[in-house]
């Protein structure tokens, strides 16, 4: 008999440990999936020059802004595309390929439930949220509002998870 089944049939809840446990499994995909998207997408805006990204904001806001050429998102987001390089766009990239490794490492150890991911993945995590909030007291960006709530969720989850495992590793030495 699996040990996880073992220790959840001596829990009251086991419902809802076993929801609980779902939910923390997919957050763990959304978070790895999120990571890999990061990854590719800081290697992208690496490699793709200014004027690729300049070129492509044009191409796909080209129509709305002949439809509507006061829509603010979409002026918006073509002046971000045509000032957007040097610096802030190497940052941008090696910010991204970063946070997109450490997040999967992070995600990999917590799914391989290994007990020093869990104390590593509250201080990278945790890192991140708080650099998150600072960024976002300088300017408002709903992305990064959503990342930062799901690395929330993450940590609350994950913290859960690792009493239980914590539990369970004691419950096992003791027997």
């Amino acid at each position: 008999m699996d040990i996880k089944k073992i220790f959840f049939i001596s829990q009251k809840n086991n419902g809802a440990e076993e929801e609980i446990h779902g939910i923390f499994d997919a957050t763990l995909l959304l978070k790895g999936a999120g990571a890999f998207a990061e990854l590719i997408g800081g290697m992208l805006l690496y490699f793709i020059s200014s004027e690729n990204i300049s070129r492509m904001a044009n191409f796909f806001l080209g129509g709305e802004l002949v439809e509507d050429p006061h829509d603010l998102l979409a002026n918006y987001l073509l002046h971000v595309a045509q000032t957007f390089g040097g610096g802030s766009k190497l940052f941008a990239a090696l910010y991204l390929v970063g946070h997109g490794i450490v997040n999967g490492l992070v995600v990999l150890g917590l799914w391989k439930e290994k007990i020093w991911a869990y104390p590593i993945s509250f201080a990278v995590i945790g890192a991140f949220v708080v650099y998150q909030i600072y960024s976002l007291m300088f300017g408002y960006s709903l992305w990064l509002v959503v990342l930062t709530v799901l690395d929330l969720i993450v940590l609350l989850l994950a913290w859960h998870e690792y009493k239980i495992l914590k539990k369970r590793k004691r419950f096992m030495t003791s027997h």
